[in-house]
């Protein structure tokens, strides 16, 4: 069965070829350098989007918190309404 994305018409490898050039307008690589490299790194931004997305609806929710490290990181967890401050 075909990959199809988001009735574009297109596949799902055939987008990420696509959302990867057109963040990188000047790239150009060979068959081989794409599957090493374009690939790989367009479905990582992707997952981190995602990701990023689904982690602030959960802490829009409640189901998870944010805490801010500092270093300036964010570390999420499970939301434990019992607990008043989070954890050292």
């Amino acid at each position: 069965m075909p990959e199809e994305s988001r009735g574009t018409g297109r596949s799902e490898t055939a987008e990420a070829v696509l959302a990867y050039l057109r963040k990188r307008p000047d790239a150009a690589d060979t068959l081989e350098g794409i599957v090493e490299w374009w690939l790989p790194r367009q479905r990582y931004e992707t997952e981190c989007s995602r990701i990023r997305a689904a982690l602030a609806e959960l802490v829009g929710a409640g189901a998870l918190r944010c805490d801010r490290l500092p270093g300036g990181g964010d570390l999420y967890a499970l939301n434990d309404p019992t607990q008043t401050s989070p954890p050292n």
